[in-house]
């Protein structure tokens, strides 16, 4: 009919620019939080990136340093100058110092001469440096008494069952009944624990983060049971072969002056002494060579990072063609 209102049939249409607002809000901050998420991963990367090439470099650079210090030491006895000095290596320095262009590093010098031979040590020389280097002395003696039996043979017969004649009752590990080919091989040996065969960290009066080392740094399997390197050899190791506090004070006070130059110097401070026949100036032919590495940054300065590699090396006789041979490389030495 003309006239009457139609019906329509569409409904009113919904606002959507608020909805729309919204969800444009809520991307915007979903991507911003990708992007933020992915920024800290690249910077985390980055800096990952930067701290492991430092540490190749550094390692290249130490193991360089080995390299340079093995020859100045074979060049030591060769060049001198005007005055009699030699001009790369004085025999008996403890240490050499390298300047290269991408950093520098220290070179310590040890003779293997300044440790004790765990398999050729008295018994009380074991027993007074693991005291010294903080054992309880009921654990010193059973890691003493464990290191006796590892090392002391036993007849033939008997070798096919060596844990018969084990100390404890039922060992994991039987005693081998022979010479330690190896340092590691203490971590075996009853009573032994790996924090104090690798040593620990600590805090000193100050509350300041210091390194305790561990039984490794004092022992060896190279070399004689002769006597110990003056210059060299650790306040542990020389109070364990029976100099005496006084005379160990005496001697790191002359070291941090200047090493001890031959045995008259040695003989002059210590007249007479008991110990004296235990002391030395100088090593035999097995060394290790310890390097630590710290990289030049572009203001100058050195980084506070720093890499060490060691080496342990036996000088070969003059009848030989080779200088050196290397027994044991350590890629990875902890840094003092």
């Amino acid at each position: 009919m003309s006239g009457m209102p139609t019906a329509s049939n569409s409904s009113p249409r919904r606002p959507t620019t608020g909805s729309a607002l919204l969800a444009v809000l809520w991307l915007s901050a979903a991507l911003s939080a990708i992007a933020f998420s992915l920024a800290v991963t690249v910077r985390g990367e980055t800096e990952r990136s930067s701290a492991a090439l430092e540490s190749v470099r550094s390692h290249y650079l130490a193991t360089g340093a080995i390299q340079r210090a093995l020859l100045y030491m074979q060049w030591g006895r060769s060049y001198k100058g005007p005055d009699g000095q030699a001009l790369y290596y004085t025999w008996g320095a403890p240490s050499l110092r390298f300047e290269f262009p991408t950093g520098s590093a220290e070179v310590l010098i040890t003779p293997e001469s300044s440790k004790l031979n765990v398999n050729l040590a008295k018994p009380e020389e074991i027993f007074s440096l693991l005291v010294a280097l903080g054992a309880e002395p009921e654990r010193a003696q059973t890691i003493t008494q464990g290191i006796l039996e590892w090392r002391t043979p036993i007849p033939g017969a008997l070798q096919e069952a060596p844990e018969q004649l084990s100390f404890s009752p039922a060992p994991s590990f039987p005693p081998r009944h022979a010479s330690l080919e190896e340092i590691e091989e203490l971590l075996l040996v009853k009573g032994m624990t790996p924090d104090l065969f690798h040593g620990s960290y600590g805090r000193d009066g100050e509350g300041r983060l210091v390194a305790r080392p561990g039984l490794r740094d004092f022992v060896t399997t190279f070399g004689a049971a002769g006597p110990l390197d003056v210059n060299t050899a650790q306040p542990a190791v020389l109070s364990a072969a029976g100099v005496s506090a006084e005379a160990i004070a005496m001697i790191l006070e002359r070291r941090s002056a200047a090493p001890f130059r031959n045995q008259d110097e040695l003989a002059a401070m210590f007249q007479g002494a008991p110990f004296l026949s235990r002391l030395r100036v100088g090593g035999n032919a097995i060394f290790t060579l310890r390097a630590t590495a710290r990289l030049k940054l572009p203001s100058g300065g050195l980084s506070e990072d720093r890499r060490s590699v060691a080496a342990t090396v036996k000088f070969m006789g003059r009848s030989y063609d080779e200088f050196y041979h290397v027994l044991r490389w350590y890629d990875n030495v902890w840094v003092q």
